[in-house]
């Protein structure tokens, strides 16, 4: 219960300062810097957000809290939740539930990364990510735009002949080259005769005139 109390108290804040468009910049060292504010991928495929942050060097990460949403028009679905450097689950969005990894080992290096795999068109919108280390806090957001994935077109199966077209087809073909070999001979033959039966004739009108 605790948890989930802490976590609707950070995403009202969240909400206010969305709202408000306001973005909390650190008085100390605690900087956020994302990597990349717009990004595009693909139904079904995975993707890292990731984004580096500077705390002061005495301070441990067990004090880290990180709470990151997507806004929708009228809902507002929680993607990841850290309470003092441990991940809550259970006030994770069905939407998200098994699809987020958090890399716990690069946090000591000034870094937060989530993975979210197997994207899904509706995972499209404005994420915000509130970072606070309990002296100073600061806020990332970041679009992401999943796009359908292409429909392969249905391919028509090619149909192969049976065996017995095949035998049938190759016999027609053989048996129309073995005549058109015999034709030719044929064909010069009957006009050699046509051309002498038409000599003759020419000089048998000669001879009667």
């Amino acid at each position: 219960m605790e948890h989930r109390d802490l976590y609707r108290k950070c995403r009202s804040s969240v909400l206010v300062c969305f709202c408000l468009c306001v973005s909390v910049s650190s008085t100390g060292t605690f900087v956020v810097n994302g990597t990349q504010t717009s990004y595009q991928a693909e139904e079904n495929h995975n993707i890292t957000l990731e984004w580096t942050f500077t705390t002061k060097p005495e301070r441990s990460t067990s004090s880290l809290q990180i709470l990151c949403s997507l806004f929708l028009d009228r809902e507002i679905l929680v993607l990841f939740f850290l309470h003092d450097g441990v991940e809550v689950p259970e006030s994770q969005d069905q939407q998200f539930l098994g699809r987020v990894q958090f890399d716990k080992d690069v946090l000591r290096e000034g870094r937060i990364r989530l993975q979210l795999s197997r994207l899904r068109t509706n995972d499209s919108g404005l994420y915000l990510c509130e970072v606070n280390t309990g002296y100073s806090s600061s806020t990332e957001e970041w679009k992401l735009n999943v796009t359908a994935a292409d429909q392969l077109k249905p391919q028509r199966p090619t149909v192969s002949p049976e065996p017995e077209n095949r035998e049938r087809i190759g016999l027609c073909i053989g048996l129309g080259l073995t005549a058109a070999v015999l034709l030719v001979p044929l064909c010069f033959a009957l006009s050699r005769c046509f051309t002498k039966s038409t000599d003759k004739t020419e000089k048998s009108s000669v001879q009667c005139v």
